[in-house]
Parts: C-alpha cells; structure tokens; sequence
C-alpha cells in the first residue's frame, strides 16, 4: 500500500502535459501568434511568453493531486505579475471537473501572490468537486508565488 501511495504522490508531480494543450492554452490566455521560450529556473521549465519585442508574460505547469488522480494545470502571469488565467490541461477524476470551467477559473484572474487566495473567501467551492477546488487553489497559488518571486529577484524576464 505505501508502494502504490508512493508511486500515486510521484505521477501527481511529473505527468506529462500534452505539448498540444500547452500551446493551445497559451494562445487562447496571450492571444494568437504568441511566441514561447522555456527558460529554466531552480530545475523549473518556465515559458516566457512574446510577441515580436514586447513581453506578454510567463507560464507553468503544475501537477496537484486531486482525489486519487493527478491534475495538471497551467498558470499564466501577465509582466506586472498579476494571474492572467488558469487552464486545466489534464482532468484526469470522474467527478469534479468542474474547476476546467471558465465561470469557476475566471475568480482567478487579476489576482497576485499578495492574494490569499482562500476556498471559501477569494475562492467559491464547487459542491461535489471540494477536493479538486481545494488541490487546484494550493497549486495555483504555489505557482503564482514561484513566478512572482522569481520574476521579482530578475531569474525570468
């Protein structure tokens, strides 16, 4: 039993995210023709984000594990460090996916790492998908202060 818990907690942080929906997501978030360089930071691909010479922004993708499933997920900042979007890439739950609707990830966006963030404050829950809002929230929150931080101290720019 620890054996499968342990390999369960291991493909919750490393599946793979289908390069297709990455790029999909990143031209739905930054507009068509965006432009996509992965930079590395502290052993992280994060995406740099352009258009000819301006900077739209950067992107990570994230694994939380939902209730016995891995989620992946995508965050998106904009250069001022402000959360343009998520995007769930993998849902991977019978139940719960939910929180892939734009009306629920739309909560999310204008929000920076000084946010909270909270379910049940800045965050509405989703009756049957609580495990799901409470997994993707810690993670888009993680990921935000990652980007901001690293953004702030000039390792992504």
């Amino acid at each position: 039993m620890a054996l499968a818990l342990a390999l369960l907690l291991l493909a919750a942080q490393n599946p793979a995210a289908p390069p297709a929906k990455v790029a999909a997501s990143i031209a739905r978030v930054f507009g068509p023709g965006a432009r996509i360089d992965t930079l590395r930071v502290d052993s992280e691909p994060v995406l740099r984000v352009s258009r000819a010479d301006s900077l739209l922004g950067f992107a990570q993708v994230g694994n939380v594990l939902g209730k016995d499933q891995p989620i992946t997920f995508l965050v998106a900042i904009d250069p001022a460090d402000r959360l343009k979007d998520v995007d769930i890439l993998v849902y991977r739950e019978p139940y719960g996916g939910e929180v892939a609707y734009e009306p629920w990830r739309r909560q999310f966006r204008g929000k920076t790492a000084a946010d909270s963030l909270r379910v049940g404050r800045e965050i509405r829950s989703i009756s049957g998908a609580t495990i799901s809002v409470h997994a993707v929230t810690l993670g888009v929150r993680r990921l935000l202060a990652d980007l901001t931080a690293w953004h702030q101290r000039g390792a992504i720019r």
